[in-house]
């Protein structure tokens, strides 16, 4: 059985989460990839235990992570937690969410009570526990109604399913209303997780400005930009990368100009003595808005490079606008 680091909490460093109780590590694993049937349990326990040995207590699923399975994330990791983890469960966030697809029919996506309800019900099966820390809404539903979603959401906290409600995907005028509502119904929103790297800055559009203003703390994902972010791809693709695998990730981060601008800032981050990856996560964390960031990994080293982002957090004026120089180009 692996023994966990008794010196976990020395290295993370931690932020509150809006204006809660809660404080999160600045560094969160996400579960979206690499925790389905296609990994096996040997790896995915080796990154878990190296991110709960560093002081990573905020662990990220939905009901949809896992391949080629919806729902193999959850399981796994219920798996992981009860054979090896189950005495730390007080020392960690876990999150769930539900809204996009998960079961054939009209009740298995987007944000109906019925379907949210069911969904955290499933998810807290597999997992095995009775509740979760945070459940998000995952995406906006333009047919239900919000109050709807919202009502659905704080009687979950009502219900003692889940501690706190999040949100996913929210554009600003959506998560304003959502925000308002769920205030109104005495079940604040904890935490926004939005799309924001170096590649993607809609988020800086009015979304960090209103979560600040409202108290809710912010968990960008995909802050590598699905790894394009990162040395990786300085040299081409690699055949085992996500983006030989996915169309989506090349049409959205890798066409001429975005490649030019990351071998730029490959230059930059090599000039302050870290990776890319490293550098592309503390230039997110710079945000006083932002809580944590979200990385995925497929191997426990990953996680540790990742990491490393801890030493080099600030940046000096010139650093900042050579890089917003790069990215305007």
């Amino acid at each position: 059985m692996h023994q966990i680091n008794k010196n976990r909490y020395e290295y993370m460093q931690y932020r509150r989460c809006g204006k809660s109780g809660i404080k999160l590590p600045l560094i969160s694993l996400g579960l979206w990839q690499n925790f389905g049937e296609e990994a096996t349990v040997e790896n995915q326990k080796k990154m878990i235990f190296k991110a709960f040995d560093s002081g990573i207590t905020h662990f990220d699923l939905a009901n949809n992570y896992g391949a080629p399975n919806k729902g193999a994330a959850e399981e796994n990791f219920g798996r992981i937690l009860r054979a090896d983890l189950n005495s730390y469960r007080d020392e960690m966030i876990i999150s769930t969410k539900a809204g996009y697809s998960m079961w054939p029919g009209p009740y298995g996506d987007f944000g109906s009570r019925k379907y949210l309800i069911a969904s955290l019900d499933q998810s807290l099966k597999r997992m095995g526990l009775d509740y979760v820390d945070i459940f998000y809404h995952h995406r906006p539903d333009p047919d239900t109604p919000l109050e709807e979603t919202m009502g659905a959401l704080s009687d979950l906290v009502h219900q003692g399913k889940t501690l706190y409600i999040g949100l996913s995907n929210y554009g600003v005028s959506e998560a304003r209303e959502a925000i308002r509502i769920l205030k109104e119904n005495r079940t604040p929103c904890l935490i926004h997780q939005p799309r924001y790297n170096m590649l993607e800055r809609t988020a800086e559009k009015g979304l960090l400005e209103l979560l600040e203003k409202e108290g809710t703390g912010c968990i960008p994902f995909s802050p590598l930009a699905q790894g394009v972010l990162s040395d990786k791809y300085v040299r081409g693709i690699p055949a085992d990368s996500r983006a030989s695998k996915s169309q989506i990730v090349r049409e959205r981060y890798m066409s001429d100009e975005q490649i030019a601008q990351v071998l730029t800032l490959n230059e930059i981050a090599l000039k302050r003595g870290q990776s890319l990856a490293s550098m592309a996560l503390c230039w997110v964390l710079r945000r006083k808005e932002v809580t944590s960031v979200l990385i995925g990994a497929s191997k426990a080293e990953q996680i540790e490079d990742n990491l490393k982002a801890l030493e080099f957090m600030d940046f000096t004026e010139e650093e900042l606008k050579t890089i917003d120089r790069v990215l305007e180009n």
